[in-house]
């Protein structure tokens, strides 16, 4: 499942297509592996590291932190991953980055700034932070540097092609907005 996901990742990155928006084709393999995770949750429980060794639920947690066009399901999985990860069964860091993704989806600010993504400046940002004071100390709770070094490494690093600032940021922001309302997590 894992291979397939990257699979479509690197065809539409090689096509430019990843970074213009939510494509289609990658939409509707999130919503297949979705799906399917869900269906071997219900047989054997949450695939962690017990079950499904390091690989595997490294496997299903980049599974569930990609069910983005599924709200129900993603909310189900972080369920699950914390609950994997309070029994060390997953990561702190995989609980945490899943619930960062959530909390954005749904509008609301992130705790642990693991989802990093431009703004109007043109620059990577995690966007708004609940609590911001304590955000140096929850990442690092999670195994992750502090805030500022993360955004200085982002914002040098290398990129894979297309990724780059959206010309029209706000038109950006609206589409994402449509699609949050078209898909259930607005």
């Amino acid at each position: 499942m894992d291979a397939e996901d990257q699979a479509v990742r690197a065809q539409l990155v090689r096509e430019g297509r990843l970074f213009g928006g939510y494509d289609p084709r990658m939409e509707a393999v999130h919503r297949a592996l979705a799906a399917r995770l869900a269906r071997l949750v219900d047989q054997s429980g949450w695939p962690g590291r017990s079950q499904a060794g390091e690989d595997g639920a490294a496997a299903a947690w980049r599974i569930a932190h990609h069910a983005i066009a599924t709200p129900a399901l993603q909310r189900r999985f972080l369920s699950l991953v914390q609950e994997a990860a309070a029994r060390g069964d997953a990561t702190s860091l995989q609980a945490a980055m899943l619930e960062d993704r959530v909390r954005h989806l749904e509008g609301r600010p992130s705790l642990h700034g693991t989802l990093l993504d431009w703004d109007e400046t043109g620059r990577l940002s995690p966007g708004p932070v609940e609590a911001p004071e304590g955000l140096d100390a929850r990442r690092a709770a999670v195994g992750l540097p502090p805030m500022a070094e993360s955004l200085e490494a982002a914002n040098r690093g290398q990129r894979e092609p297309g990724d780059v600032p959206p010309a029209d940021h706000a038109a950006r922001r609206q589409q994402f907005e449509a699609w949050a309302r078209r898909v259930g997590w607005r």
